[in-house]
């Protein structure tokens, strides 16, 4: 494809994120899935472990904050626009489905960014310091777009049934929130959950927000960076190519 034939799809990819913006922001899965159940899980660690300092929570508070709501827009809308028939319309329209694809990664990622900054917000008005602010915007863009793929890889089974797509995202997401270091420091994991932190995203992410608020990290901070960069590059290409692989079998 030429350069012109590129800029256009990305300018079509942009009204489709703009089109979810306007549609999906403030559906109620979204808002549930998205917002509520992370704030419920910290208000919930919080009352059980007040002797861990504020730096370790709002550090786990802002790295489930992100996962979860970048994760939250992007497995439900093709469900939902192949439930309603626009789908096929969109489908018709002269737009790759890679295009597609990146519209609604785009809306996700804008959505967890808007709210995780929020989130960091809270914790300087708390007193929190951060140490490493670059480190930290670099962190959450790198996250908020390897998190929006993940979002869409969950949702390349071809099903139009909502639920049946947020079913299998809570499957799949509360087991990485666990393992992870958000609740328990990886330094304390046994020598199986760190095999198993080392192949989630998420744990990367964390290690980079508690580096930015404490100036303390389990991996090298270069670790981190080319480990979530990696991560979204493949999980980008490869809900790209399945995508375009089950787009007809939703029609």
């Amino acid at each position: 494809m030429n350069p012109a034939g590129i800029s256009e799809q990305v300018r079509r990819a942009w009204a489709i994120a703009k089109k979810d913006i306007r549609i999906y922001y403030f559906k109620g899965p979204v808002l549930i899935f998205g917002v509520f159940m992370p704030l419920f899980m910290f208000l919930a660690f919080l009352m059980g472990s007040r002797q861990l300092p504020l730096s370790f929570l709002i550090s786990g508070l802002v790295a489930m904050t992100l996962f979860f709501t970048a994760t939250a827009v992007s497995p439900a809308i093709f469900p939902w626009e192949g439930s309603a028939k626009t789908l096929e319309r969109l489908a018709s329209c002269p737009i790759t489905v890679e295009a597609i694809v990146f519209g609604d990664m785009i809306a996700s990622t804008l959505f967890g960014i808007g709210i995780t900054i929020l989130t960091v917000i809270i914790g300087l008005a708390l007193g929190l310091p951060l140490i490493h602010g670059i480190t930290l915007l670099v962190a959450i863009l790198l996250a908020a777009c390897c998190f929006s793929a993940i979002g869409m890889l969950l949702a390349v089974p071809p099903t139009n049934v909502p639920s049946n797509i947020m079913m299998l995202s809570s499957l799949i997401k509360f087991p990485l929130v666990f393992i992870s270091g958000i609740f328990l420091p990886l330094e304390q994991m046994p020598s199986w959950g760190l095999v198993l932190a080392v192949l989630s995203p998420l744990s990367y992410f964390t290690d980079l927000v508690r580096y930015a608020f404490t100036d303390m990290h389990f991996f090298p901070v270069w670790i981190d960076v080319a480990a979530l960069a990696a991560f979204m590059l493949v999980f980008t290409i490869g809900t790209m190519y399945l995508h375009k692989r089950t787009m007809p079998k939703r029609m």
